[in-house]
């Protein structure tokens, strides 16, 4: 099961903590998540990997980043 976390336009550390929520429900196996800011990219990949998850790919497309987080 894919999800998405929509935190564009929010700041740090807002985009980290909703990310690791959606990770501590343990739901899906992957998760979109989508900031527009190079800080909140970095420190989503980050706590991301720290968390065990795997950063799938990182693409920008009209201002948005969009990070591909898969489990394990």
């Amino acid at each position: 099961m894919k999800t998405t976390v929509d935190a564009r336009g929010l700041s740090c550390p807002q985009p980290v903590l909703m990310t690791l929520d959606e990770i501590k429900k343990n739901t899906a196996d992957e998760i979109l998540v989508l900031v527009d800011t190079d800080a909140s990219k970095e420190n989503v990949s980050r706590a991301a990997q720290s968390r065990g998850w795997q950063v799938a790919r990182i693409t920008e497309e009209d201002d948005t980043y969009r990070l591909e987080l898969k489990k394990g």
